[in-house]
Protein backbone atom coordinates (compact mmCIF):
# COMPACT_ATOMS: atom_id res chain seq x y z
CA UNK A 1 0.00 0.00 0.00
CA UNK A 2 1.42 3.36 -1.20
CA UNK A 3 0.53 6.17 0.64
CA UNK A 4 0.13 9.39 -0.86
CA UNK A 5 3.62 11.47 -0.54
CA UNK A 6 5.34 8.79 1.24
CA UNK A 7 7.00 5.53 1.47
CA UNK A 8 4.82 2.13 0.75
CA UNK A 9 3.73 0.90 4.14
CA UNK A 10 3.12 -2.73 4.14
CA UNK A 11 1.46 -4.16 7.44
CA UNK A 12 2.43 -7.47 7.46
CA UNK A 13 6.41 -6.51 7.41
CA UNK A 14 5.89 -5.53 11.07
CA UNK A 15 5.31 -7.64 13.97
CA UNK A 16 2.55 -5.43 15.31
CA UNK A 17 -0.16 -6.89 12.15
CA UNK A 18 0.89 -10.37 13.22
CA UNK A 19 0.28 -9.95 16.79
CA UNK A 20 -3.40 -8.50 15.79
CA UNK A 21 -3.92 -11.09 13.61
CA UNK A 22 -2.62 -13.75 16.07
CA UNK A 23 -4.89 -12.45 18.75
CA UNK A 24 -7.91 -11.93 16.70
CA UNK A 25 -8.01 -15.53 15.51
CA UNK A 26 -7.44 -16.92 18.95
CA UNK A 27 -10.20 -14.86 20.47
CA UNK A 28 -12.46 -16.24 17.63
CA UNK A 29 -11.69 -19.65 18.45
CA UNK A 30 -12.18 -18.73 22.64
CA UNK A 31 -15.41 -17.60 21.84
CA UNK A 32 -16.43 -20.60 19.28
CA UNK A 33 -15.18 -22.88 22.25
CA UNK A 34 -16.93 -21.23 24.82
CA UNK A 35 -20.39 -20.16 23.24
CA UNK A 36 -22.12 -23.69 23.41
CA UNK A 37 -20.72 -23.49 27.11
CA UNK A 38 -22.88 -20.51 28.11
CA UNK A 39 -19.57 -18.73 28.60
CA UNK A 40 -17.89 -15.61 26.53
CA UNK A 41 -14.50 -14.33 27.28
CA UNK A 42 -15.90 -10.65 27.98
CA UNK A 43 -17.49 -13.37 31.53
CA UNK A 44 -13.59 -14.61 32.09
CA UNK A 45 -11.95 -11.87 34.35
CA UNK A 46 -15.37 -11.70 36.48
CA UNK A 47 -15.52 -15.25 36.95
CA UNK A 48 -11.70 -15.49 37.50
CA UNK A 49 -12.29 -12.83 40.29
CA UNK A 50 -14.98 -14.39 41.41
CA UNK A 51 -13.65 -17.95 41.75
CA UNK A 52 -10.25 -16.66 43.41
CA UNK A 53 -11.88 -14.45 46.03
CA UNK A 54 -15.00 -15.57 46.50
CA UNK A 55 -17.93 -13.56 46.48
CA UNK A 56 -17.33 -9.94 46.04
CA UNK A 57 -18.74 -6.15 46.26
CA UNK A 58 -19.60 -5.03 43.24
CA UNK A 59 -17.21 -2.22 43.39
CA UNK A 60 -14.10 -4.18 44.82
CA UNK A 61 -15.23 -7.08 41.42
CA UNK A 62 -14.19 -3.84 39.25
CA UNK A 63 -11.19 -3.31 40.66
CA UNK A 64 -9.85 -6.86 39.97
CA UNK A 65 -11.52 -7.76 36.88
CA UNK A 66 -10.15 -4.50 35.28
CA UNK A 67 -13.29 -3.41 33.97
CA UNK A 68 -15.04 0.11 33.88
CA UNK A 69 -18.22 0.87 35.59
CA UNK A 70 -20.61 1.10 32.69
CA UNK A 71 -18.92 -2.34 31.12
CA UNK A 72 -19.21 -4.17 34.48
CA UNK A 73 -23.20 -3.07 34.61
CA UNK A 74 -24.17 -4.54 31.62
CA UNK A 75 -21.48 -7.24 31.89
CA UNK A 76 -22.65 -8.61 35.29
CA UNK A 77 -26.70 -8.08 33.66
CA UNK A 78 -26.01 -10.21 31.08
CA UNK A 79 -24.22 -12.70 33.49
CA UNK A 80 -26.99 -12.79 35.78
CA UNK A 81 -29.72 -13.48 32.65
CA UNK A 82 -27.56 -16.16 31.96
CA UNK A 83 -27.36 -17.75 35.19
CA UNK A 84 -23.86 -17.78 36.24
CA UNK A 85 -24.05 -15.04 39.21
CA UNK A 86 -25.94 -13.72 41.66
CA UNK A 87 -26.71 -10.48 42.83
CA UNK A 88 -27.68 -9.99 46.67
CA UNK A 89 -27.72 -7.25 48.93
CA UNK A 90 -24.19 -6.61 51.63
CA UNK A 91 -25.22 -7.59 54.92
CA UNK A 92 -23.18 -5.12 56.06
CA UNK A 93 -24.21 -2.30 53.58
CA UNK A 94 -27.78 -2.69 52.64
CA UNK A 95 -26.64 -0.42 49.44
CA UNK A 96 -23.94 -2.30 47.65
CA UNK A 97 -24.72 -5.43 46.20
CA UNK A 98 -22.17 -8.80 46.34
CA UNK A 99 -22.04 -10.88 43.40
CA UNK A 100 -21.30 -14.00 43.83
CA UNK A 101 -20.95 -17.53 41.07
CA UNK A 102 -23.74 -19.65 40.50
CA UNK A 103 -23.38 -23.44 41.20
CA UNK A 104 -24.38 -23.60 37.49
CA UNK A 105 -21.16 -20.98 36.64
CA UNK A 106 -18.99 -23.21 39.51
CA UNK A 107 -20.01 -27.04 37.80
CA UNK A 108 -18.83 -25.14 33.57
CA UNK A 109 -15.84 -23.98 35.00
CA UNK A 110 -13.61 -26.96 34.10
CA UNK A 111 -14.92 -27.51 30.86
CA UNK A 112 -14.23 -23.47 30.13
CA UNK A 113 -10.79 -24.43 30.95
CA UNK A 114 -10.43 -27.16 28.92
CA UNK A 115 -11.91 -25.62 26.18
CA UNK A 116 -9.82 -22.77 26.37
CA UNK A 117 -7.03 -25.00 26.88
CA UNK A 118 -7.66 -26.60 24.04
CA UNK A 119 -7.37 -23.38 21.32
CA UNK A 120 -4.16 -23.03 23.43
CA UNK A 121 -2.81 -26.23 22.35
CA UNK A 122 -3.55 -25.61 18.50
CA UNK A 123 -2.51 -22.25 18.52
CA UNK A 124 0.68 -23.22 19.88
CA UNK A 125 1.26 -26.45 18.00
CA UNK A 126 4.47 -26.60 16.76
CA UNK A 127 6.12 -23.68 19.15
CA UNK A 128 9.04 -25.47 20.77
CA UNK A 129 9.52 -24.49 24.43
CA UNK A 130 12.24 -22.23 24.29
CA UNK A 131 10.11 -20.24 21.36
CA UNK A 132 7.21 -20.26 23.90
CA UNK A 133 9.55 -18.59 26.09
CA UNK A 134 10.65 -16.03 23.98
CA UNK A 135 7.47 -14.97 22.35
CA UNK A 136 5.96 -14.76 26.10
CA UNK A 137 9.18 -12.85 26.87
CA UNK A 138 8.94 -10.83 23.85
CA UNK A 139 4.75 -10.13 24.53
CA UNK A 140 5.85 -8.91 28.05
CA UNK A 141 7.87 -6.45 27.26
CA UNK A 142 5.53 -5.11 24.68
CA UNK A 143 2.92 -4.52 27.03
CA UNK A 144 5.52 -3.48 29.69
CA UNK A 145 5.99 -0.55 27.00
CA UNK A 146 2.69 0.18 25.65
CA UNK A 147 1.54 0.15 29.64
CA UNK A 148 3.95 2.95 30.58
CA UNK A 149 2.34 6.36 31.30
CA UNK A 150 6.42 8.08 31.03
CA UNK A 151 6.90 6.44 27.24
CA UNK A 152 6.10 8.17 24.02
Amino acid sequence: MKVKGGPAWAPESVPTFWVNHASRLIMRHFEEQLRPLGFGMAYLPVIIALEENGPLLQRDLLERAHVEQPTMAALLGRMERDGLIVRAPDPVDGRARRVSLTAKAKARLPAVMSAMQRVVERAMSGVSERERAALMATLRRVVENLDDPSAG
